[in-house]
């Protein structure tokens, strides 16, 4: 006879506990709310117990609920490790390799290294997300991404492992039309913050609580950097941009970078991020090798060999698991 408890049932437990409610369940698993409903109420049949509280609008755990919800935890980690270990058994390239892509890092790059992947590994099949602020770690914690490239942030798991990849250079800058960019250098805390600040902000709830490098008083927010670069071009306010994306527009006399007394953030420093246990394949891993290769200078739209160029950090750091007591300060920008 077949068990009636599904990994499925224990993974909509874990969707709806997480997202707070079964509505933000569905739509973290792109599903009707009607199948999350009949999924939990499948899951407390087959444990014979009662896990939510309905006596509100919003159903909440109960006490039996939470207990059980570190068990579905435990139980799908246990399954993803074995599907690890299979793979790693089986020897084999990845079927797919599933990327989640901060928007910071430099595509010119990324798609240099996937096109040179593609010549190595003619057959496997690669999912790209762009992501800004917390996308890319939310897109790995749903497990939409298997490897992401992006700054992670502290507190929100301790099932990841991490290893330093580049750090993307910042510059302030202004429209060459704003007020700021004929105010005298450097320019002093006081005359930014009387100024519009142009920052992004995160669709996720990955980084609530978490805050720092906002100056200005004002401040109109974004969800993604080609929108603000947008209205920073407009002359809407200044901001901290990626070198390599403003360069051009530098260059052109458009955008000023700004010399300012006390700079707020001078890199944003991405990390190759992964669950732990599911370490990358060999696709993942010669991807990230040749990444690393092609990471050298900051040059036009993208980091590259040829042309004018500005240094950047590359470097090895060890794999390291964050938790809630490590990991870098994720700032606003």
């Amino acid at each position: 006879m077949l068990d009636p408890l599904t990994l499925d049932q224990l993974r909509v437990l874990v969707a709806v506990a997480e997202e707070g409610s079964f509505s933000a369940a569905a739509r973290r698993l792109g599903r009707v709310q009607s199948a999350i409903s009949q999924a939990v109420h499948a899951l407390e049949t087959a444990l014979a117990v009662t896990l939510f509280d309905r006596a509100g609008k919003v159903p909440q755990l109960n006490d039996a609920g939470r207990v059980l919800l570190s068990d579905a935890r435990r139980l799908i980690g246990g399954v993803e490790a074995i599907k690890a270990k299979a793979e790693s058994i089986g020897g084999g390239v990845e079927p797919e390799l599933t990327l989640a892509v901060d928007a910071m890092f430099p595509s010119a790059v990324l798609t240099s290294s996937l096109k040179a992947l593609s010549g190595v590994y003619p057959c496997l099949q690669v999912t790209v997300f762009t992501e800004a602020m917390g996308g890319a770690e939310q897109r790995l914690r749903d497990g939409a991404a298997r490897l992401a490239f992006c700054v992670p942030f502290p507190g929100v798991t301790d099932n990841r492992a991490s290893e330093f990849l580049v750090t993307i250079p910042m510059v302030p800058v202004v429209a060459s039309g704003h007020p700021l960019a004929t105010t005298a250098s450097p320019i002093a805390r006081a005359d930014l913050e009387k100024e519009v600040q142009l920052v992004l902000t995160d669709r996720t709830t990955v980084s609530n609580g978490l805050s720092g490098g906002i100056v200005s008083f004002r401040t109109w927010r974004f969800a993604d950097l080609a929108t603000r670069l947008e209205f920073l071009l407009g002359g809407f306010g200044w901001c901290n941009m990626p070198l390599h994306l403003v360069r051009d527009h530098v260059d052109s006399g458009a955008l000023k970078v700004l010399d300012v007394a006390e700079p707020t953030i001078s890199g944003i420093d991405i990390h190759v991020v992964h669950e732990r246990g599911r370490a990358p394949g060999k696709a993942g891993r010669w991807l990230i090798e040749d990444l690393r290769q092609r990471v050298v200078v900051c040059t036009g739209h993208g980091l590259t060999g040829d042309g004018p160029s500005a240094p950047i950090k590359v470097g090895h750091a060890p794999a390291a698991a964050l938790n809630g007591n490590g990991g870098p300060r994720h700032q606003a920008i």
